[in-house]
């Protein structure tokens, strides 16, 4: 499975966007798919997953009710909407698939296959 992530930009504290991570490959949907996000000089951190078949969705404290997850599988994308921004939510953020990630899902380790990531700058 590739991943591409795209959607990043520069946006103000109040504002929104929403990030796209197409994938290639026919097995998209047996993937359950997470977003992770990394500030420079900070570790890798969990934003969010969905389960394969987009029935199941999972979030980081420091961004439920703000972000939602989910996925289009006949488009072989995962989407995350980015609303209430803030500018502690600054990073490259990053999509990532894997299989029976279960209670792994917010560790990068449980995932097989990572996007480039994208530059999400939130000004103040």
């Amino acid at each position: 499975v590739q991943l591409q992530a795209s959607g990043g930009g520069l946006v103000q504290a109040g504002g929104s966007l929403r990030l796209s991570c197409a994938a290639s490959g026919r097995t998209f949907s047996s993937y359950e798919m997470g977003w992770f996000r990394q500030a420079p000089g900070k570790e890798r951190e969990f934003v969010a997953a969905i389960s394969w078949s987009g029935g199941s969705t999972y979030y980081a404290d420091s961004v439920k009710g703000r972000f939602t997850i989910s996925r289009d599988n006949a488009k072989n994308t995962v989407y995350l909407q980015m609303n209430t921004l803030k500018p502690e939510d600054t990073a490259v953020y990053y999509c990532a698939a894997g299989r029976g990630v279960a209670s792994t899902r917010s560790t990068p380790r449980a995932y097989n296959y990572w996007g480039q990531g994208t530059l999400v700058t939130v000004s103040s």
